[in-house]
């Protein structure tokens, strides 16, 4: 395999390394900067969000364009009213039918508390004096007819009437009594069993009442609730600005064409409708491939630069786990990474940012340019060019950016490697044929070419 990515195996057949000029590069030190780079846009890191309040779904109707600047109070969404508004009538007529319903049953509890009183102290007590009224007159009557019975038997011993007649005295008597005994089980039964079962039937009617009413009080507020929820709603379909800023439309999916908030477009509660960033506080959201991420870490610097200005940044944050990845991102595995920028006047979001994130910078070290170097099964071989001609060298190497790599052994300040070795020197031609040979002998196909969907950024020099 081919270390420089940049430079293709293309020998054909006949064709000499060596009958082609050397081209050579002299070891040097100096400091090497490794630097990952993606693309990326500028976002807010702290946006005042303006959602659709309005339950359900609402079609939208007008929107403010991305981009203005609106003042406190204009009006930047507007949605349709029209099932707000037939909402809103059906909750008034409903509240005046529970108010309705409510009144009723007011009246029937306090019909229910009357009819109590009215028993206790009215008819009752009307039916009990005239019982006890009855009574008195049955003890009258037996008082009279026990004298009668007490003469007959003094006349009867005296031989003035005769037994028939004290019979008939006694049988008044027995009849006094029954009737008596009759008006006290009157009383009693009324006392003791009808005016109980009188009272659990007022006082059961007084309770069904009062349920009633506190079902209709729950129901009439519940009414009262709705109408006011649906007024509510219906001045929740013109959504205004709290504060003056700027608006900007919410990001949509990587693969929509067009923003979720149109003119026309269905919403829902609780949606994002709008966004207010706060311009002090600007961020660029990066995808970063997996096959870097684990250099990446928060603290790290990183250069941003915006069409009209270069900044320096800082790493914030790093996503513990990656992002969705789908057809429209070719299957990348990407992790997020927050870009921090710092307050800087004229940041927009949306505004194009390249965001080079520095993995690691190493002073005075060597360096041999990655188009020096050959990889083998037998290692990392660079050509050093000398008076018998290029010499095979095996290399110690260290960390790299897609331009030059560390060189830990092998080499000295001052030598001269020859650059592109494989198509101008014969050996490591051979070594090339012979590695990419046994690649696809194993079915391991190297790529002739970089496709930047398929791959991470590649590490960026100095």
């Amino acid at each position: 395999m081919i270390v420089g990515g940049a430079v293709a195996v293309s020998l054909a057949p006949g064709e000499s390394a060596n009958d082609k000029p050397l081209l050579t590069h002299t070891i040097s030190r100096g400091k090497l900067t490794v630097s990952v780079t993606e693309q990326g846009t500028l976002e807010s890191s702290n946006n005042t969000e303006i959602k659709c309040k309005v339950r359900g779904f609402s079609v939208v109707t007008y929107v403010v364009p991305a981009g203005t600047i609106v003042e406190e109070g204009q009006e930047l969404v507007r949605l349709d009213t029209k099932i707000i508004e037939e909402q809103h009538s059906l909750t008034k007529t409903n509240t005046f039918i529970a108010e309705a319903t409510l009144a009723q049953t007011q009246a029937n509890v306090e019909k229910a508390k009357i009819a109590i009183e009215a028993y206790e102290k009215g008819r009752f007590r009307s039916q009990l004096q005239a019982l006890e009224k009855e009574l008195a007159a049955h003890k009258r009557n037996l008082r009279t007819a026990r004298k009668m019975y007490d003469r007959s038997e003094s006349l009867f011993r005296q031989g003035y009437v005769t037994q028939l007649q004290v019979d008939g005295d006694a049988f008044t008597v027995t009849q006094a009594e029954l009737e008596l005994k009759v008006k006290e089980t009157e009383i009693k039964v009324l006392k003791d069993f009808t005016r109980k079962m009188q009272m659990e039937t007022l006082n059961g009617n007084k309770t069904a009442s009062e349920s009633k009413l506190a079902a209709d009080q729950a129901g009439l507020a519940m009414e009262i609730k709705r109408r006011d929820r649906a007024a509510q709603e219906l001045q929740d379909c013109v959504i205004r600005a709290e504060k003056s800023g700027l608006v900007i439309y919410p990001s949509a999916a990587s693969w929509k064409t067009t923003p979720d908030i149109t003119e026309g477009a269905t919403v829902r509660k609780d949606q994002v409708l709008l966004l207010m960033p706060d311009l002090t506080q600007m961020q660029v959201k990066l995808g970063i491939h997996e096959s870097v991420i684990q250099r990446v870490r928060p603290g790290l610097k990183a250069i941003v630069t915006l069409p009209d200005r270069t900044l320096e940044a800082t790493v914030s944050e790093v996503a513990s786990v990656t992002r969705p990845a789908g057809w429209w991102t070719g299957n990348v595995v990407k992790y997020d990474t927050v870009i921090e920028l710092p307050s800087d006047k004229g940041l927009k979001p949306g505004m194009s940012a390249e965001v080079d994130v520095i993995l690691a910078v190493h002073e005075d070290v060597l360096t041999i340019p990655v188009a020096a170097v050959v990889e083998t099964d037998e290692g990392h071989f660079c050509w050093l060019q000398s008076d018998q001609g290029p010499q095979k060298r095996l290399l110690q190497l260290g960390d790299s950016n897609d331009v030059f790599i560390e060189v830990i052994a092998g080499l000295s300040e001052g030598d001269e490697v020859v650059l592109n070795p494989v198509a101008l020197v014969e050996e490591a031609e051979e070594d090339a044929r012979s590695t990419l040979a046994q690649q696809q002998q194993d079915g391991d196909q190297p790529p002739a070419t970089r496709d930047s969907d398929q791959t991470p950024a590649a590490p960026k020099a100095e």
